[in-house]
C-alpha cells in the first residue's frame, strides 16, 4: 500500500516480533464524512480482543491484506472480488436489514499495517443514503442483528482513489469489524420538529458536498435530494419566523448543489429546473440567477440569460465570471448587428473607460460545492458597453434591457 498512516508502530517499526501495532495514544479517528471527529482512548478491552481475532486471522506483513482477498473462509459480497464477508459471531435469528431501514452499528477499521483508522461506538444510518463508505453500504444489510463479521474492502469499497486525509493513505484497502447492534425502521423526517430537520437536511447537504468534492456527482446529487426530502413539505409543528426563514436558506443551497450536480452529469434541463426552483424560493440569489443565465445562454436564448446575468451582475457588480458571459453574448450578438441593413452604420465605439474590477475569481458563495462556475486560470474581466446613440455610450445597462 502507498504510505502507511501517521504515528507508525514502534513495535513495526522495531522489528521486534510482537503483535501488529494497535492504537495509538493520544491519536484523532476521523470517521467517513466530513467534520466528524473522535479523540482515540488508550487501549479499550474491545479494541485488544479486536486485535487478537485479527491476528488469529493474518499476521500482518509486507503482503498486507493481499492473501485475504484468495483466502478460503470468505464470502465475496461483489462480482469482483473486491469485498468480502467472514462471519465472526452468529447474529439472532431475526431479519436483516430491509430498504428503507435504519441500522446502528459498532465499527473497528484497519490499514493494511495494522493501524486503526475507524472506531465508532454507534454509527447509525440507513444504507443506500450514501452516508458510509460503499463497504458498509454493501455489507451490513447482509448481517443479522447481534452478528459480528469482518469485511474486507479493496479501495474502490472504502475510500477510492484519494484515499482520505490525513489518515487514510490513496487507494488503500480496509478491514472492518462490523456488530449490527439494532434495526429499526428510518423516521420520517416530516414528524421531526424544524430545528431536527434543519441539523439533518445540513448533514446530508454536506456529505453531498463530500461526494461532490470527490467527484462523485451520482452520490452527491443523492444526498442533495435527500437533503431537500428533510426540509420540504408539511411539518408536526409549524417553525417560527426565524427557522422558516433557515429552512427557505437551505433549500436554495440544496437546489443550487442540485444544479452544479446534474452540470457534472450533464444533464442540462434537470440542472435548469434546479436553477428556477431556487429562484421560486428566493429571486434574487445570485448563483442561482448566474447559473440560469449560463444555462439559457447554451440555448440560444440570449435576450433571457442578459436579463438573468444583468441582475445577478447588479448583486454581485465585481464577479468576474457574470462579466465574463456577458461579454460572450455581446460578442455573438455583435456580428448579427452589423450584417442587419435596417441599422446604420457609425464609426468605432470609443475604447470604455475602466471601473470594472473584479475581486473574486469564481463568484461564490462558499455555500455550495466548491469550484462551481470558476474557470481554470480565471475569467478575463469583461467591461460591457451598450450604444444609445451614434458616438455615445451608456454609463450602465438598465436591469429591463433585452440584450448586453
Amino acid at each position: 500500500m502507498p504510505g502507511t498512516s501517521p504515528g507508525g508502530s514502534p513495535e513495526r517499526e522495531a522489528g521486534t516480533g510482537e503483535r501488529p501495532r494497535g492504537p495509538g495514544r493520544g491519536r484523532r479517528v476521523r470517521f467517513l464524512l466530513p467534520h466528524t471527529a473522535i479523540a482515540l482512548p488508550s487501549v479499550r478491552e474491545e479494541e485488544q480482543l479486536f486485535y487478537q481475532r485479527l491476528e488469529a486471522l493474518v499476521l500482518l506483513g509486507p503482503g498486507g491484506f493481499a492473501p485475504l482477498f484468495a483466502a478460503d473462509g470468505w464470502s465475496d459480497l461483489t462480482e469482483d472480488r473486491l469485498l468480502r464477508k467472514r462471519v465472526v459471531r452468529d447474529g439472532q435469528d431475526e431479519p436483516r436489514p430491509r430498504p428503507g431501514q435504519e441500522v446502528s452499528v459498532k465499527v473497528l477499521g484497519v490499514l493494511d499495517d495494522g493501524g486503526l483508522v475507524e472506531r465508532d461506538p454507534r454509527l447509525t444510518f440507513v444504507p443506500g443514503h450514501g452516508d458510509v463508505v460503499q463497504a458498509l453500504e454493501l455489507g451490513v444489510p447482509t448481517m443479522q442483528p447481534g452478528e459480528v463479521a469482518f469485511f474486507l474492502a479493496a479501495f474502490p469499497y472504502g475510500y477510492g482513489h484519494p484515499g482520505r486525509e490525513p489518515d487514510v493513505p490513496p487507494e488503500a484497502p480496509l478491514l472492518f469489524e462490523v456488530t449490527l447492534l439494532e434495526v429499526r425502521d428510518d423516521p420520517d423526517p416530516h414528524q421531526l420538529p424544524p430545528a431536527a430537520r434543519l441539523r439533518l437536511g445540513a448533514q446530508r447537504r454536506e456529505r453531498g458536498n463530500f461526494h461532490f468534492a470527490r467527484g462523485d456527482f451520482a452520490a452527491a446529487l443523492r444526498s442533495y435530494r435527500l437533503a431537500l426530502r428533510a426540509l420540504d413539505g408539511p411539518v408536526a409543528a409549524p417553525p417560527g419566523p426565524q427557522e422558516e426563514e433557515e429552512l427557505q436558506e437551505q433549500r436554495v443551497k440544496c437546489l443550487n448543489n442540485c444544479a452544479a450536480a446534474e452540470l457534472k452529469l450533464q444533464r442540462a434541463d434537470e440542472a435548469l429546473a434546479a436553477c428556477e426552483a431556487a429562484l421560486r424560493i428566493h429571486p434574487d440569489n445570485g448563483r442561482a440567477l448566474l447559473r440560469r443565465g449560463q444555462l439559457l445562454a447554451q440555448q440560444g436564448r440570449d435576450a433571457e440569460a442578459a436579463l438573468d446575468l444583468r441582475r445577478a451582475l447588479e448583486l454581485d457588480p465585481a464577479s468576474k465570471v457574470i462579466h465574463a458571459e456577458l461579454s460572450r453574448l455581446v460578442k455573438r450578438q455583435r456580428p448579427l448587428s452589423s450584417a442587419s441593413p435596417q441599422e446604420p452604420r457609425h464609426g468605432p465605439v470609443p475604447p470604455p473607460s475602466p471601473g470594472c474590477v473584479g475581486a473574486r475569481a469564481d463568484g461564490t458563495t462558499g455555500d455550495e460545492p466548491s469550484g462551481e462556475g470558476a474557470r481554470p486560470g480565471g475569467a478575463p474581466l469583461a467591461r460591457v458597453v451598450l450604444t444609445a446613440a451614434p458616438h455615445r455610450r451608456a454609463p450602465a445597462p438598465p436591469a429591463t434591457e433585452g440584450t448586453a
